[in-house]
């Protein structure tokens, strides 16, 4: 498989204050060696989907079904991160009239006037794009739900990202953004995480292809697949790559346009052949694959899973497993470090 050099991805967030520094440093430390920087998700969203929890909460379409106990989200030793109410809509409440103020909009186009800016007072380099990073519906719905409206809230929720979205493409540059649908439910569904359903992949492909429907072609799209992250430590952990290999051939098969990228997690304890071999089986014709093997503190151990990995497929990317904003900032530099030394 080709070894030329990858290009470093960013996947989200980034334990920084704010959004300037974030793109300043970014640009600064990396930005010769990225195609596009996030934001780092910071405020907020800092807390990536939670603070959507937080507005559904109060939202008085909803209420948390008493009936079910919280669900217990825990990492694969076993550990309770969160537990986790499950809401259901209010009797008598018409799912088509529920509206949501989740920002992702205002955000989005804020943020772009701070990068705009950086960019060209030289902090960040020319043809480096903003990365817009978006949850999907399907990560609201199967972490905050209750199952029997499963397919009802994911409805009404696609619609409003979509709404979200058409402001994003109206107000900004195609050809200066980039759009990034983080999929991290889909992937814990997939393993079992939560009480799978009868047609749950269908359902997986159908929303993410809707939504990556939703880009205009002249925007780079790409997705990131997830185990979840949230104290740094994986909710589950597989045995190989078998199942996103699974997804992500699905996600570019149901995409009704091509999509640029798909970034995958590998998990610090993996470095064999045989947690690699089901990359063979990816079908990404013009989708560029990127790796989550940079893991601080084992610059070795990442060099040795993107030399393995290549044995089976083309990487153009390295990566973090997940964002680093919500975990030990600790691990910020050092992980670039490591970065800079695979691309260098």
């Amino acid at each position: 498989m080709s070894d030329t050099k990858p290009v470093i991805h960013m996947v989200g967030s980034i334990p920084l204050d704010d959004s300037e520094t974030v793109f300043k440093t970014l640009g600064q430390r990396v930005g010769d060696h990225a195609e596009r920087i996030p934001d780092g998700e910071t405020g907020r969203r800092q807390r990536w989907i939670s603070f959507v929890m937080d507005q559904l909460k109060a939202n008085p379409a909803f209420e948390v079904d008493q009936t079910l106990p919280p669900f217990q989200f825990t990492q694969f030793d076993g550990t309770v991160v969160y537990e986790i109410p499950r809401l259901t809509i209010k009797d008598g409440v018409d799912p088509k009239s529920i509206t949501f103020e989740t920002g992702y909009a205002d955000d989005a186009i804020r943020n772009f006037s701070i990068f705009d800016r950086l960019q060209k007072a030289g902090d960040i380099p020319a043809g480096v794009k903003y990365q817009i990073d978006m949850a999907t519906p399907l990560a609201i719905t199967y972490n905050f739900m209750v199952p029997s409206i499963y397919d009802s809230f994911a409805e009404i929720y696609t619609k409003h990202l979509a709404t979200e979205f058409a402001w994003i493409q109206e107000s900004l540059p195609h050809d200066r953004i980039s759009y990034q649908w983080d999929v991290c439910q889909e992937v814990l569904m997939w393993e079992g995480y939560y009480d799978q359903f009868p047609g749950y992949k269908e359902k997986i492909f159908s929303v993410l292809g809707e939504i990556g429907g939703m880009v205009p072609a002249d925007i780079d799209l790409g997705y990131h697949l997830c185990y979840g992250s949230p104290k740094d430590e994986h909710m589950v952990l597989p045995d190989d790559m078998a199942n996103l290999v699974d997804i992500a051939n699905g996600i570019v098969a149901a995409v009704p346009r091509s999509v640029q990228y798909i970034h995958m997690p590998v998990p610090k304890n993996c470095n064999d052949d045989a947690f690699f071999a089901p990359l063979s089986g990816l079908v990404l014709v013009d989708t560029r694959l990127y790796l989550g093997l940079v893991h601080a503190g084992d610059g070795d151990g990442s060099a040795a899973k993107l030399k393995t990995a290549r044995k089976y497929a083309t990487v153009s990317g390295v990566a973090t497993e997940c964002g680093m904003g919500r975990g030990d900032p600790g691990i910020f530099e050092p992980a670039l470090d490591i970065s800079l030394n695979l691309v260098g």
